[in-house]
Order: C-alpha cells, then structure tokens, then sequence
C-alpha cells in the first residue's frame, strides 16, 4: 500500500516551483515553501498569490477554496525547515552544481525516511542523487509549466531508486489528478528528448533565413493544430532555459546533432535576448513578463503584403488530377468565385471528380457552413474535361497528380506546349523538388509550389514554395491567390520538406526511434506528447493516420537532400512497412485496429 504523504517541503519558488506548491496546496497537502532569500520569498509568495487570484478572476477556483488552499501553505527562509517533511520536490534552476550541492544538504538535514526528489528536465537525476547518502530514496517528479495547469508528470527512476518509491511517487501523481508516465534516468526523458529537437530545427530554419519567424510559426500552428509555433513557444520556455537544456541533451544524448544548439541561441542568449522575460526574443514584447507581442524591424508590413506588388490578374484556374487533393482544391477555388477547369485522365474519373466535389458541397449546406445559392453557383464554375488542351486559356494551373517525379515532369512540358505566356504553373507536391518541375519547362520563372494541406476545404494553411527561378510576379500572384482563397500562405525556399513536413516527419522519426530503444511505450509517448506540450495527437497516433509507407518515404527524401545522419530513418519504421503495417488504412501500424 502507497505511503502518504502528509507534508511536502518546495525548494525554488520561481514560475515552475510557485506551480507545484500551488498543486500540492490545491489537493489537501500541507506545503512549506523555502527560499534562499527574503526576497525571494516574497517574489515567489506574490507569483503564488497572483495565480490564485487569476483562478478566482476566471470562475476556476472559488474564493473559500483559495483561502483554504493558502492556509496549507507555509514559507520559510533556509533548507533547515524542511527537517520534518516527507517529501522535498527541488526546483531550482538548472545547474547540476547546485542541484548537488541542496541535495547534499537536503540528505543531511531531511529525516531519513524522506524522498528527495528533483523537478530538473534534462539534467541526470542519477547525478544529482550520488550526492546524498540515500541514492535509492532519490527520484524525478518533472512537472510542465504551468504546473496547476498541465495534466502530464514524468517519473525518473534511477537504477538504484527503490520500487517502493516510485509506487509511492505513482499513486501521489494520481492523488495530484495528474497522469503520471514513468521512466528511466535519460537526456531529456521523452517529452524534452523530443521537444527540443523539433524548437532546435526551426531555429535553424530561421537563422538560415529560410522562412520568415511568422511563417514558420504560423505554419506549424495552421499544418500541425499546435498551440503555439516553435520560436514563439522558445521564447515563452526562454531562450537561455532552451539553450541550456539542449546543451545538456547533446552532451549526454550521444552528442546527436539534433540538439546541438543552433549558434544563433547562444548569440541570443549572449545578447540578453531571452524571450519573454527580458522582453525580446524571437520577437518583442509590450515589455519583460508581458505575452503581448508589439512590431518590431521585423515584422511585416501588412500594407505592402496587401498591395501584393507585380500579382498578375488571375480569373480562371485549371486543375490537373483526381485524387482527394485535386477534388478540395477544384472546390476551394470554385467557392472562392475563380472559374475551374478540372481535367482528369478519361471520362469515368471526370465523373467521380465531380460527384466527389458535389457530395462534399452537399455536406457543407446540411452543416450550414455553404448555403444552397453559393453550393450551385460553386458548381456553375467548373468545366469538367479530359483534355489538356482546354487548359490553353487559363490563366493559373494547379497540378495535383501522383507524387511521382518523372509524372509531374511529364505534366509539366506538356503544360509549357499548351498554356498561354505568363500562366503561373503551380506544383501541390509535398515533398519532391519544384525546381525539377520548373525545369521540365521553358518558364521557369512561372512555376511555384502550392503545398495544400489535407482536407484542402478545411485546412487553412499553403506553403508556397519559390525556386531559385521564381520570378517575384509569380510568387506576388501566388500569394494574392492563397490570399483570395481565404488561406494563410507561407513563403518557404524549394526544400526538402518544406516548413511543416520538414519540421513534422524527424520529430516523428526521433519517437519511432526512442520506441525502438525500449525506453518507453508508445501510448506513454503519445501522452506525453499530448499531455505535456499540447499536441492535438501523439506522435503514434498520427503516424498511423498519416501512413507509415507515406511517414517514411518524406523521411528519406529529407534524409537524401540534408544528409543529416539524425535523419535516418528509424529501422523500426522501415521493418513496419516492410511487412505491410502501414497503420490505419490496413488495420495495423504500430496500434492494431483490426477490433476497433
């Protein structure tokens, strides 16, 4: 049976430890918080206090329950109050140095039958235990920030933390109404481990200039459901907390170059520029401490992005395909008042494209989001054809055939035969390179990428992909099409895997890989994923929807072009599509859904 815990001892009472003396207070746990300073006792009393009463201010936490749960609370000056506690969760910042030295102390002054146990999110709990005497009483509680908030705790054990105390630390997680995943003593457990690389890359992505802060965050934001992008999300973490954690991860971590810091972190870091605590980071900030972002030398401007400089009139758009992708982007463009020309291969395709089209207009009057007039008026706008020829007189083409190169090249001649001068050739590919399309032609400068995402009606985001070709017109009149299609374009070079997927597949490559190392299961990643960053879906979960087969060929492609070796794809993935789990659409992936 779990010991209970009666009384709790907080050392560090910053954001994240003020949080978890406000958990353990907010479920009948008597707490004594202790700071190495008066002053910085008050600080972290009046962060306390302050989140109270944003809890009261909402309706999320009654006045008497406030009061009941301040009342739990003691504050004391000096790790020598702690003699009597039966738990000390440590919290201060992450330095491995001083995380030794208070639990040293804390072993000499804690009653023997005391946990120790530390808050750190990537430095070794094992380190920081061999300085006690008690190395088996010794643990890691990783909260996310805001604790009272964020439902996932990760569990550290050491090789030599004693089952008992882990058991113990599981059922007062549950105490805590938390979900708890517990695992082994590695860099960056499984949340950071996977976390940071992703932040690390889209820093990279920004220092190279390759897209815009904006874009790369309203991309991941708009193509992946995200609750925040990723150099927004550095700069609520903070630049230097970010920095040193990946430091940490890289030098215990195999030196992966993954998380080796990007140099422009520490140049941030260096500068004084950590977010949104110093009030500028990535970007600015209304002023230290405030989540109100203000323009800066970067932001851009509103007026010339409207104006769409050099944009060519566009009123008619050819669409070329008949898959799911083609069939939403014939519907977006027809409700958006453009003229389509659909043009797929034979006339029983055709007819499917069509009905395809009018079954999803049907279903958005049953749902009240198209009315009957705008559904046939949509309708009214497409010509259907088999023949490549009605495209001579449009003024756009959108291509959206099979992701196969030597096809879309194919596609694409015949297209610089047929078309008119000044026509804008539009690739949707996701992962093959528009330039080799644009060279299929003798207008290169007129061919851009138009990444839509799936389903083409409802997703908000296109990337629009310029080549080293792209004249500024054509990227001007496809930015004022996304624009009039009500979509957020993002501008992005001619990449492997442009933002989204570039940023998306090695993050889910690096999950399928801390799977196969045994060092958790795939539902305690997906929670931890889910529970503790926010994702809408774990890495699993989507890995299955999205298609293993699919998942690992934009792996490979990414891994040719950048030759990064923590790119590789993960054995595992290649073994699973080997023998035909491909996920959802087969019934097996890494989840089994034959039953489901």
């Amino acid at each position: 049976m779990a010991r209970e815990f009666r009384s709790v001892g907080v050392v560090g009472l910053g954001t994240m430890g003020a949080g978890i003396v406000e958990v353990f207070a907010r479920n009948g746990i008597d707490v004594l918080a202790v700071e190495i300073s008066d002053a910085a006792l008050e600080r972290g009393r009046s962060t306390l206090t302050g989140s109270t009463d944003r809890a009261v201010a909402k309706g999320k936490l009654s006045p008497e329950d406030r009061d009941a749960l301040q009342s739990r609370i003691s504050f004391a000056v000096g790790l020598d109050a702690l003699h009597d506690v039966d738990l000390v969760v440590e919290a201060v910042p992450e330095k491995l140095e001083l995380k030794r030295q208070i639990f040293a102390e804390l072993d000499r002054i804690c009653k023997p039958t005391a946990i120790l146990a530390t808050n750190t999110s990537s430095l070794s709990v094992t380190e920081i235990s061999v300085a006690t005497h008690r190395p088996n009483q010794v643990i890691g509680i990783h909260f996310f920030n805001p604790a009272p908030v964020m439902k996932l705790v990760e569990i550290i054990r050491t090789v030599v933390t004693a089952p008992e105390v882990v058991a113990d630390v599981e059922a007062l997680c549950t105490r805590l109404g938390k979900v708890d995943v517990t695992i082994s003593d590695r860099a960056g457990f499984i949340a950071n481990a996977l976390l940071f690389g992703y932040l690390n890359h889209a820093v990279s992505m920004y220092e190279a200039k390759y897209a815009t802060r904006e874009d790369i965050d309203a991309a991941m934001k708009l193509g992946c459901g995200l609750p925040m992008g990723p150099l927004a999300l550095m700069d609520l973490i903070g630049v230097d907390t970010a920095y040193e954690i990946l430091d940490t991860m890289y030098r215990r971590g195999g030196r992966d170059r993954r998380h080796a810091p990007v140099p422009l972190i520490k140049q941030m870091v260096t500068a004084g520029l950590l977010g949104r605590k110093s009030g500028r980071g990535f970007y600015t900030y209304e002023k230290p401490g405030s989540p109100v972002v203000v323009p800066d030398d970067q932001t851009p401007n509103a007026a010339e992005s409207a104006a769409a400089d050099g944009a060519r009139g566009i009123a008619t758009v050819g669409v070329v395909g008949s898959g799911t992708m083609a069939i939403g982007i014939i519907e977006v463009f027809a409700k958006a008042g453009y003229e389509v020309v659909s043009v797929t291969r034979g006339g029983e395709k055709s007819a499917r494209v069509c009905e395809a089209v009018k079954k999803s207009l049907n279903k958005g009057v049953v749902r009240g989001k198209v009315t009957e007039a705008d559904r046939d008026a949509a309708l009214g706008r497409v010509t259907w054809s088999t023949n490549l020829d009605h495209l001579a007189d449009v003024d756009m083409v959108v291509e959206a055939v099979v992701e196969e190169l030597t096809v879309k090249q194919a596609l694409f001649a015949s297209l610089d035969e047929i078309c008119k001068p000044g026509v804008v050739l539009a690739t949707t590919t996701s992962s093959l390179p528009v330039i080799e399309c644009a060279m299929s032609t003798h207008r290169p400068a007129d061919v851009v990428g138009l990444h839509f995402f799936n389903p083409a009606q409802v997703m908000p985001l296109v990337e629009i992909v310029r080549t080293i070709r792209t004249s500024p017109e054509a990227l001007a009149t496809a930015r004022a099409v996304v624009a009039a299609l009500g979509k957020t374009g993002v501008v992005c070079g001619d990449r492997s895997g442009f933002v989204v997927n570039a940023l998306l597949f090695p993050y889910l490559n690096d999950a399928v890989k801390m799977l196969e190392a045994s060092y958790a299961t795939a539902d305690d990643i997906d929670h931890a994923m889910k529970l503790g960053c926010g994702y809408p879906m774990g890495p699993f979960d989507l890995l299955d929807v999205v298609g293993l087969d699919v998942s690992l060929a934009i792996q490979r492609e990414l891994y040719l072009e950048l030759r990064e070796p923590g790119f590789a794809p993960a054995p595992l993935l290649e073994h699973l599509v080997t023998a035909g789990y491909l996920g959802r659409k087969v019934g097996r992936g890494f989840r089994d859904y034959t039953d489901r």
